[in-house]
C-alpha cells in the first residue's frame, strides 16, 4: 500500500482520498496563515498550501509523497474565511445568498526533490435564502469550520442551485486534478496504489 502524508487537519480531504487506498497519515500543519493582502486568490492558496507542506516536510521529510491544501470562498474579491461564531455565520451565507461566489482551493504535492503545486476554481450559485433558512442552517453545527460558513456535501446541499466547474474542489480537494498530478509525478499509476 502507498503511503500518503497529508499535511491538513480536514476530515473532508482524509475522506476523499481515502478512497483511493493510501497508507493515510495525518499531520496538522502548524502555520499561523498569514499572506501578502496584495496577492489574488489563486496566489493566496498556493501560498497558503506551501506554507503548510514546507512546515510538515521539515520533520516528516519528502521522501514519502506528501500532500497539502488550502480552500478559500470569495465573494466581490472579498475573501471569506471560516465564520468564527454564529453571527458571522450568518452575515457570510446571507452574503452568498442568491448569488454566485468562486472557490479556490490550492494543492501543493512534495516528493522526493520536487513540489508540485496548482489551483483549482469552481464557481457555486447560490438560491435565494430565506431569513428562517439562514436561521436553521446556522442552528446546525455544519457551517463552523468551512470556509465559506457551508458544506455542498451535507446540509448545505439544499442552498446549492449549481456548481460550475469540480465539484470536489468545492468540498476542499479537487480530486480529479490531484490524482492527474500524482500520475504525473510517478505516485500513481492509473489510479492504484
Amino acid at each position: 500500500m502507498k503511503k500518503l502524508v497529508l499535511a491538513s487537519g480536514s476530515p473532508r480531504r482524509l475522506e476523499l482520498l481515502s478512497y483511493f487506498g493510501f497508507d493515510l497519515k495525518v499531520i496538522k500543519p502548524g502555520t499561523d496563515e498569514t499572506v501578502d493582502p496584495a496577492l489574488t486568490p489563486q496566489e493566496v492558496v498556493i501560498s497558503l498550501a506551501l506554507q503548510k507542506g514546507r512546515s510538515v516536510a521539515q520533520t516528516a521529510g519528502t521522501e514519502t509523497p506528501l500532500l497539502s491544501a488550502d480552500t478559500i470562498v470569495v465573494i466581490d474579491n472579498e475573501i471569506i474565511n471560516k465564520p468564527v461564531d454564529r453571527k458571522d455565520a450568518m452575515n457570510m451565507i446571507a452574503k452568498l445568498s442568491g448569488r454566485t461566489h468562486s472557490v479556490f482551493t490550492g494543492v501543493a504535492i512534495f516528493f522526493n526533490d520536487k513540489v508540485d503545486t496548482f489551483f483549482v476554481k469552481s464557481d457555486v450559485t447560490f438560491k435565494e435564502l430565506s431569513a428562517k433558512e439562514i436561521l436553521d442552517y446556522c442552528d446546525t453545527e455544519e457551517p463552523y469550520d468551512k470556509a465559506g460558513a457551508y458544506a455542498v456535501q451535507g446540509i448545505g446541499a439544499f442552498m446549492v442551485k449549481s456548481i460550475n466547474g469540480s465539484y470536489s474542489n468545492v468540498i476542499g480537494l479537487p480530486v480529479s486534478e490531484v490524482i492527474e498530478h500524482f500520475q504525473k509525478l510517478g505516485i500513481l499509476d492509473g489510479i492504484k496504489v
